[in-house]
């Protein structure tokens, strides 16, 4: 079973940093593995943040210079580093893996459970 368990979130000031954390396990992670932070602020919708394939990654306009994916295949492990923090970067963080489960042809989406982010003025 495909398990992603994030951590990592939690209230901050502006300008501030939180490094969320993304546990993988039931699959073996390597680089064929997409991998993708989301985020939902209130009342808006699921938007993507940033997002790595292979060695290439993105990450949107608002948050580039700021934020940082990354991913360490030896811990089973991805990352979104976030550093001078705003307000408007308050939301639930979720993360997503692409992967086949063992014993599985098709390529499905995972997702974490979220964990809040909350940026104070």
């Amino acid at each position: 079973q495909v398990q992603l368990v994030e951590s990592g979130g939690g209230a901050v000031q502006t300008g501030g940093s939180l490094k969320l954390s993304c546990a993988v396990s039931g699959v073996t992670f390597s680089s064929d593995n997409a991998i993708t932070w989301y985020r939902q602020a209130p009342g808006k919708q699921r938007s993507l943040v940033a997002a790595m394939a292979g060695d290439t990654t993105s990450h949107v306009e608002s948050v580039v210079g700021r934020f940082t994916i990354s991913r360490d295949i030896a811990k089973n492990m991805f990352y979104l580093q976030m550093n001078s923090l705003k307000p408007e970067d308050t939301a639930v963080y979720f993360c997503k893996l692409r992967a086949r489960a063992p014993g599985q042809n098709d390529w499905s989406d995972y997702w974490g459970q979220g964990t809040q982010v909350t940026v104070s003025s």
